[in-house]
């Protein structure tokens, strides 16, 4: 490695640690990652390369680059985390003036693999939802009953995390059987609110200590503030790790879950996109085959002529 390219390299690891605060295990993955194209430019080029050669560089070689690291088996993530590294140390040259590349800039990101989401079965949402209610040393009740009732509402009506924290106390004033939920994009859906879901609502507001103004969070923490997302995450941790689950389960897979279970029970997949707030029906379909295989598994487990 020249020189040059050698000091360059020094200063923005020192910015990135004192200027942006990457965390040490970021830090050793830019560098890693940035050392692996540096070393590829060395052998695909026959030669170390200077400074002035990297901020000229053409568009052929980050896509050589990137069509090695997929020969050498690395998934598109781990090629789009690499591209990452590498564009960041490009900024800081353009940025402290050493030279502009622009083609790294054209260099498209590698098409991520779809990730099916994971449905939890519904006995097991049940069995987390009864243990979150449950009366724990040094814990007051009424948290309990809070963290039943948002786990209810997160399976019950298909909600993400921060579209449930945002609530505020006076929409559940009335027994409402429909709420409108602001979600993604500023896009509006109604959704129906299951009886269940009112019930355990009303009897957390009845037990909980504080006394709100209208426009005060719905679910509070334990010092009277809006929950934070951070508490949830760490109750569906605690409560797999007590039951014994596997890792799928979190609060935003009990609205996977959710959506899965209609599609699975005859759920029309039009109505579902409009509950889950999808702008497109392609996002939603990623449901069907999670649900067909569900349905093969219990055509599989239930009937009578499936093993014979």
């Amino acid at each position: 490695m020249n020189t040059d390219v050698q000091l360059v390299l020094a200063e923005w690891q020192t910015w990135l640690r004192a200027e942006r605060r990457l965390a040490g295990s970021t830090l050793s993955s830019y560098h890693r990652d940035t050392k692996r194209f540096l070393a590829f430019l060395n052998s695909h080029h026959g030669s170390p390369m200077c400074l002035d050669q990297l901020v000229s560089l053409h568009i052929r070689d980050f896509r050589a680059w990137l069509a090695q690291l997929r020969n050498e088996g690395l998934g598109p993530r781990s090629r789009s985390r690499a591209l990452a590294s590498v564009r960041s140390l490009f900024h800081f040259l353009d940025k402290e003036k050493y030279g502009q590349n622009t083609a790294i800039s054209a260099v498209r990101r590698p098409k991520m693999d779809k990730r099916l989401p994971h449905p939890t079965q519904l006995e097991l949402i049940k069995q987390v939802i009864h243990a979150a209610g449950l009366k724990r040393p040094g814990r007051a009740d009424w948290i309990g009953l809070r963290d039943q009732a948002l786990l209810t509402l997160l399976y019950g009506a298909g909600l993400r995390i921060g579209e449930a924290l945002v609530l505020n106390a006076h929409v559940f004033d009335n027994d409402p059987e429909t709420l409108i939920i602001n979600g993604k994009g500023n896009r509006q859906r109604m959704i129906p609110i299951l009886p269940v879901i009112r019930e355990r609502i009303a009897k957390y507001k009845d037990k909980c200590p504080y006394q709100t103004k209208p426009e005060a969070a719905l679910f509070l923490g334990a010092r009277g503030k809006r929950l934070s997302s951070g508490v949830v995450q760490k109750l569906v941790r605690d409560l797999r790790q007590e039951l014994q689950l596997g890792n799928a389960l979190t609060p935003h897979g009990l609205r996977h879950s959710f959506a899965t279970h209609l599609l699975a029970n005859g759920g029309n997949l039009r109505i579902i996109q409009e509950l889950l707030g999808h702008s497109s029906l392609s996002t939603t379909q990623q449901y069907t085959s999670v649900a067909d295989g569900e349905l093969h598994g219990v055509f599989r487990d239930t009937h009578p002529r499936a093993k014979a």
